[in-house]
């Protein structure tokens, strides 16, 4: 039986990245070779080096939204901070609740200075609540010039962070290509690239299109089970288009790779996995757990970020590199002072 426990490993607090880099391509890139367990030190402006003329590279368009916002109860005056996380009805949103005391439903709040108003709707599983939000102006107006990114709760910053820090956690943490809101997390290996990054690849032939998974809460969830398969995830929303997959069709058709930025890139594309090594379009919701021993059936490399121990996504890189290899160059990367999470280095498995 496979045990959570079998993806723990030490790490020194003082290796997560509390700050992006200023140059996005100056990350540290681990490049991990399946075939000959080859491991080597680089950094993402050397990715060019590593992929092939016909290759495609994946990517996951979804736009993080400024999603937490703080008020206090209308009645008592109490704090309150929210975490939105998805629009499930016109004006009616799942949030995470952070008060003293989670607020009943028919409970008034003002939220953002008074400029969002919100009335709680009922109770959710795992301290959320559904509430009905009202604003003059349209709520992403809103959410865009007071909301905060909703960083990871790994990365520290005050309620109220310097207008310098809140600039750079807004540029910082959002992909250069993000395109669809609905994201609470952002896919994180998508933050190394450049759109010059992007059109070097280009010009030596490497394609590259988008898949829309917008990131949720469930990317956080800590496996609290001691058998893996037990554990179960959370759906998330994704859009994969024709276009896009016509993109990868021509990639295939001449013996290049699918290369999946993120691990939810990879999700999504195995969610809807068809024959041929080729994803159908569609969209929906999906649940999927990859970890070992699975099978990948469409994505055959794949960047991503250095993960928490224990964690799904740390699961998913070991089902595709294996257990052994990649303990190793998580031990390695630990030895090498490389920065770990959201805002840290890289790993690309080939």
């Amino acid at each position: 039986m496979l045990k959570t426990s079998d993806f723990e490993f030490e790490l020194p607090p003082e290796l997560i990245a509390q700050e992006p880099l200023e140059d996005r391509e100056a990350a540290r890139m681990m490049v991990v070779d399946r075939a000959s367990g080859n491991l080597s030190h680089h950094t993402v402006k050397d990715l060019p080096s590593f992929l092939r003329p016909h290759d495609c590279l994946v990517l996951n368009d979804t736009r993080v939204i400024p999603a937490r916002i703080y008020g206090h109860k209308e009645k008592t005056g109490g704090r309150v901070e929210f975490l939105l996380l998805e629009e499930t009805a016109p004006g009616e949103w799942d949030v995470l609740c952070g008060s003293a005391r989670r607020p009943k439903p028919g409970a008034r709040l003002i939220m953002a200075g008074g400029q969002i108003l919100s009335e709680v709707v009922s109770w959710r599983d795992g301290g959320g609540i559904k509430v009905r939000l009202y604003s003059e102006r349209p709520l992403m107006e809103v959410l865009d010039e007071i909301g905060l990114p909703p960083l990871p709760p790994y990365i520290k910053r005050p309620q109220c962070p310097p207008l310098e820090t809140l600039a750079r956690d807004r540029l910082y943490y959002q992909t250069v290509y993000a395109r669809v809101p609905g994201a609470v997390a952002a896919p994180t290996a998508g933050l190394h690239l450049t759109q010059t990054m992007l059109d070097t690849l280009g010009r030596n032939e490497v394609a590259h299109t988008a898949v829309t998974l917008h990131v949720g809460m469930g990317t956080f969830k800590p496996v609290k089970v001691d058998a893996v398969s037990e554990h179960i995830m959370e759906a998330e929303r994704f859009d994969l288009s024709a276009d896009s997959v016509a993109t990868m069709a021509r990639a295939k058709q001449k013996k290049g790779r699918i290369v999946a930025v993120g691990s939810t890139v990879v999700r999504t594309l195995e969610t809807v996995a068809g024959p041929e090594g080729l994803p159908f379009p569609g969209a929906g919701r999906t649940s999927i757990f990859i970890y070992p021993p699975y099978v990948f059936k469409v994505v055959d490399a794949m960047l991503t970020n250095f993960h928490l121990p224990r964690s799904t996504l740390m699961m998913m890189v070991c089902a595709l590199a294996g257990s052994d290899l990649i303990r190793r160059a998580y031990a390695e990367a630990i030895r090498e002072r490389y920065r770990f999470y959201s805002y840290g280095d890289c790993m690309l498995i080939v």
